[in-house]
């Protein structure tokens, strides 16, 4: 008897549907067919282990699986249940009446019982687009599919519950996710907040900037001056996520198997902080079997590299092409698959391997040459990319020992909410185009005009810091979010100047 039933297999953060065959024969074997792994080869003992011990049986006949379209590589566990329902059905242990209707994934445990699978949000969103009634899944997995409405989605502890529903000797609860409640209830709840931070005026001036314009920012200073500190509370000033936003964020958390069971969105802009040890692939994506890297699962918030000089080399370079064009692509023999990475950079480090080159107080016992060697190890193109380089200073006794209360993280997202509204105004058309940072050279130079005395103190500033064009561009840039949150229509020379400054540590000032 030959039946079919319905999975899916999820390449970037796309699904596409895989019919299962399960036809049974006379005969004594087991043959899946149609590019599987390892893993799905070793289905059959899950499956039959799983159909024992749930009062079922594996047919003692020969047992054909076709995984359709058969030219595309199919990967993981997530197939078991999916094989075993349609072994079930070929055997007439259950009814195959509706199985046509539900999308049916879930990696089966010996006893029957079902574990999570990764991608369950973009899978419900490919069912309900092909019309599929129902996704039966891992009750693990259930909240993060139930998002997606006008689809039924079904949360399942073992395989005797499924084999139930299709009898009809017992019904399953629909796992229903009120979206938007669930979106707009956490939107901004963060755990750090900008008054925690003592002093520091200049430096959370820089960071209300990038926030405004989507800038990449590195701070640079001894240990100990709150150079983390500082870049784990920019997500808090950012403005929050839109539900599109959350959507596509919550997609590749998905792919990478990082929501926990609780959740069901990513509501808040995610914060990544990779180790400096991490490879490339961890870093950008990819692997034999692809994956999302940290530059993708930052997407739509930020990626934080601490002690920057420390990252690989190759590490660093590889975050070029995905830092201007805002998505990274793996491409392999056979397909190639694209992730999106539209994320805020902000790096910190040491001026030196002591930490206290330029230090007000402490020497620095580097010897000569040392310190040039050390930034040497971030290269200019990667450096140019950089919107705003920042000086971080140790915070006096009299500021941190001060019971005036720092300014609330609130009052400067609202800020810079209103500073990102203008920019979406002036930007009309453009969906994918809502910060100053992603403009093209051609935008900036239509958007970024500056008058004869700008012109003047932007050449003078060019010639002396040994600034690239890209640089310039990214001046212009900063110097129009620094007129946004002015509330300027035009960009002034206050507002050139500062951008300028905070160009004052490229490659040639810091070393002296």
């Amino acid at each position: 008897m030959l039946v079919k039933t319905f999975g899916s297999a999820v390449y970037g953060i796309q699904a596409i549907t895989i019919t299962v065959e399960v036809n049974i024969a006379a005969g004594t074997k087991f043959f899946v067919v149609g590019l599987p792994d390892v893993a799905i080869k070793e289905a059959y003992f899950r499956i039959d282990s799983a159909l024992r011990n749930c009062g079922y049986r594996m047919p003692r006949q020969q047992v054909v699986v076709n995984m359709a379209p058969a030219d595309i590589k199919k990967e993981g566990s997530a197939y078991d249940l999916t094989i075993a329902v349609g072994v079930l059905a070929a055997s007439s242990q259950i009814d195959a009446a509706e199985l046509d209707k539900y999308l049916i994934m879930g990696e089966l445990s010996l006893d029957g019982s079902l574990q999570p699978i990764k991608g369950a949000l973009p899978i419900a969103i490919q069912a309900r687009k092909e019309k599929y009634k129902g996704f039966i899944l891992p009750k693990q997995n259930a909240r993060e599919a139930a998002i997606v409405n006008d689809l039924e989605v079904y949360g399942v502890e073992n395989i005797k519950q499924v084999a139930d529903f299709f009898n009809k000797t017992a019904a399953l609860e629909r796992e229903i996710v009120n979206t938007r409640e669930e979106f707009f209830d956490s939107l901004t709840n963060y755990d750090n907040d900008f008054s925690d931070v003592r002093g520091q005026e200049n430096i959370k001036r820089a960071l209300e900037i990038a926030a405004a314009g989507g800038h990449n920012v590195i701070l640079i200073g001894p240990p100990g001056a709150g150079k983390t500190m500082l870049a784990r509370r920019l997500p808090s000033i950012l403005p929050p996520l839109t539900l599109h936003e959350s959507l596509e964020t919550t997609k590749i958390h998905s792919v990478a198997g990082k929501l926990s069971t609780a959740d069901a969105l990513v509501t808040t802009r995610p914060f990544r902080s990779p180790h400096h040890t991490i490879s490339d692939v961890a870093l950008v994506g990819g692997g034999s079997n692809p994956q999302p890297g940290e530059i993708s699962l930052a997407h739509n918030g930020v990626l934080f590299l601490d002690e920057l000089p420390e990252f690989k080399r190759t590490a660093l370079e590889v975050m070029r092409q995905p830092l201007e064009e805002r998505r990274v692509t793996i491409s392999r023999a056979k397909f190639t698959v694209d992730y999106p990475s539209s994320f805020m950079l902000i790096a910190s480090m040491n001026p030196c391997p002591c930490g206290y080159y330029n230090h007000p107080e402490k020497e620095c016992i580097c010897p000569p040459g040392t310190v040039q060697k050390y930034l040497s190890k971030i290269s200019g193109p990667l450096l140019d990319r950089i919107d705003l380089h920042v000086e971080v200073t140790p915070v006096n006794f009299t500021e941190l020992s001060s019971d005036r209360l720092a300014e609330k993280s609130e009052p400067i997202r609202e800020r810079v909410i209103k500073a990102r509204e203008r920019q979406i105004e002036r930007f009309g058309n453009k969906p994918d185009l809502h910060a100053n940072a992603q403009m093209s050279p051609q935008m900036v130079r239509d958007i970024c005009k500056i008058n004869q005395a700008g012109q003047t103190l932007l050449k003078k500033a060019m010639e002396k810091l040994g600034l690239s064009a890209r640089a310039y561009d990214r001046i212009l840039k900063v110097s129009r979010t620094i007129a946004d949150l002015a509330g300027s229509e035009e960009i002034l020379l206050e507002h050139l100047a500062e951008a300028i400054h905070f160009r004052s540590l490229d490659r040639e000032g810091w070393a002296g």
